[in-house]
């Protein structure tokens, strides 16, 4: 059965969830770590690093939501997962203020948890987003469930903040583990009743004849997707041309946006010598930017707009180019300085990046779902450990490439330069990747158009 919108919002509630518990690991926990615990910086960086390495399994629970026919399991198991990892790492937190070496050694227990849980809930939520969500509502809905994402980060800091002062160990233990607690309590509410029951297997009786169903995989030695084992769906997957060039795509777009996170209120900061508070705002300005993005995109992917303000392709291919003409302006901003309108710079970057993450998410739904052949998993979960690997390199990236461009050219404004300049570059190639994936789509559908037989695993 074709969702609604009112199965729409019950999965982004579910992603909502996902999200409350991530941020309190992934911003409060290393706050208390540097600040109330006086520990290295680079510890909670490695930590967040090994939740993106960890997210490497996630082909491996696409493939075995596949073989299960169901995503609700993994869901419900992965936010389990992800909330007890949570409430572990809060505890790591506290052992590290008496014992180090035991707290650190649970903290990076706790981060694979979460890196496990998230891949497993997430992957198998944009699974049945791919399979259950129709065509003219997927930009709408991946914009729907995106939002509500940054609404549990929003929440969940505000009250999480609330509750925490004054800071005690004890207090920061029962908070975590509280929201922890209802973030799977309020996910397993969304998503009771929501798959529905387990499809027929593809050789069981029709209903209508009571002869079975054909298996569109036979007739020419290929193995159902349902028997097939892991490595050989993904080896499978990966020879699809459309999946081999999404997952670059993914990879370059994805570790483009991500490195400039870390370094773009730094340089607003040093270049253009804006206070904390003014930076801060610069960052509220971007985040507007992404919204008012992904709103647009969501409007030019609906029923009602279709057609008209251009393809989700066209706008995938056009935020990548805006997003490299944006990172290009603060290339030149880094050189003029007080000269240049860093707001509406920025502002640009915001909306460019907003637009072509809702596109790319909307293409990802739909060359999951596509084939048809119970690979859909497998598909989401490749691209999914392709985009972790490119978060969590993304940050490193940034850092060091401006680190080392600031040692080696001495000159503070001239090192934010080229690190943008390339950040420019790696847009301008993912736009480049964008058009192949639309290309390699179109040559697909025409094959299949032409030659049905490809796709069933049949001889003309």
């Amino acid at each position: 059965m074709a969702f609604g919108w009112w199965q729409v919002l019950r999965l982004a509630l579910v992603q909502a969830c996902l999200g409350s518990v991530v941020v309190i690991t992934t911003s409060t926990l290393n706050r208390i770590m540097v600040v109330e615990l006086m520990l290295p910086a680079l510890l909670p960086g490695l930590l967040v690093g090994l939740h993106y390495a960890v997210q490497m399994v996630r082909p491996r629970m696409g493939f075995g939501a596949d073989q299960g026919r169901r995503c609700t399991p993994w869901m419900v198991g992965g936010m389990a997962l992800l909330s007890a990892g949570g409430c572990l790492a809060a505890y790591a937190t506290v052992r590290m203020g008496e014992q180090r070496g035991l707290g650190m050694a649970l903290a990076a227990l706790a981060f694979a948890m979460i890196g496990v849980g998230v891949s497993a809930c997430g992957t198998s939520l944009l699974v049945l987003l791919a399979k259950r969500v129709p065509d003219e509502r997927r930009a709408p809905a991946a914009t729907l469930v995106w939002v509500m994402m940054i609404v549990g980060f929003a929440l969940t800091a505000v009250v999480v903040g609330k509750n925490l002062d004054p800071y005690t160990p004890e207090r920061l233990l029962n908070v975590v583990c509280t929201a922890a607690g209802l973030a799977w309590m309020l996910a397993c509410v969304g998503l009771w009743g929501l798959e529905g029951p387990v499809p027929e297997a593809a050789a069981t009786p029709s209903a209508a004849s009571g002869q079975p169903r054909p298996d569109p995989t036979a007739g020419a030695g290929v193995t159902p997707p349902a028997r097939a084992g892991f490595r050989a769906a993904l080896a499978a997957v990966w020879d699809e041309p459309p999946a081999r060039r999404f997952t670059v795509f993914v990879f370059l777009s994805m570790l483009a946006y991500s490195s400039q996170d870390l370094i773009l209120e730094p340089f607003a900061g040093t270049v253009f010598a804006m206070t904390p508070g003014q930076t801060t705002q610069l960052s509220g300005l971007q985040h507007g930017g992404v919204l008012l993005g992904m709103l647009c995109v969501a409007l030019v992917g609906s029923a009602w707009a279709r057609g008209r303000f251009g393809s989700v392709q066209t706008w995938m291919v056009g935020g990548c180019l805006a997003s490299a003409l944006a990172m290009a302006g603060l290339s030149v901003a880094a050189g003029l300085a007080g000269d240049w309108p860093l707001l509406a710079n920025v502002f640009v970057l915001g909306v460019a990046n907003g637009a072509f993450s809702i596109a790319a998410i909307t293409t990802m739904m739909r060359l999951a779902a596509a084939p048809q052949d119970g690979r859909e998993g497998t598909r989401m979960g490749l691209w999914g450990a392709s985009q972790a690997i490119a978060f969590g390199l993304g940050g490193l990236l940034g850092t060091g490439a401006s680190d080392l461009a600031r040692w080696w050219l001495a000159q503070p404004s001239t090192a934010y330069s080229w690190v943008f300049g390339m950040e420019a570059l790696m847009f301008a190639w993912s736009a480049w990747w964008a058009v192949q994936v639309g290309r390699g789509e179109a040559v697909q559908t025409r094959t299949t158009q032409t030659a049905p037989w490809a796709m069933e695993g049949q001889q003309p």
